[in-house]
């Protein structure tokens, strides 16, 4: 079992920044990659960024590339998602999911490769 706690969401205004933060816990060992998904109302949830957990290998969305940035601290078993010049249509509900399944050198892009996920954090973007 793997329990994932993600933190940092809130309510800004667009153009601003937020950090979210996901700490693992339990059977991290097997943890090959996370992700961040994000689910607004009436929307099916989809990827943000994911990371391997070992290698090199991150995805990001269209949508976020060049202002969101997922990065990882191993020691710390957690993984971030900076998230700058937010735009209204960032908000949703930020989820952070666990691949255990095997797959070290894939990073996926849908969310059923993931085992594990947390209980989500609200980003809200204001006009």
């Amino acid at each position: 079992q793997v329990q994932l706690v993600e933190s940092g969401g809130g309510l800004v205004q667009a153009g601003g920044s937020l950090r979210l933060s996901c700490t693992a816990s339990g059977r991290t060992f097997g943890v090959d990659g996370l992700a961040w998904f994000r689910q607004a109302p009436g929307k099916e949830r989809e990827v943000v960024a994911g990371i391997s957990w070992r290698l090199s290998i991150t995805l990001y969305a269209d949508s976020v590339k060049g202002r969101f940035t997922i990065s990882r601290d191993n020691a710390k078993n957690t993984v971030y998602l900076q998230m700058n010049s937010l735009k209204p249509e960032d908000t949703a509900v930020y989820y952070c999911a666990a691949d255990t399944n095997g797959s070290p050198a894939r990073v996926w892009r849908t969310a059923r490769p993931y085992d594990y996920w947390g209980q989500g954090t609200q980003v809200t973007v204001s006009s």
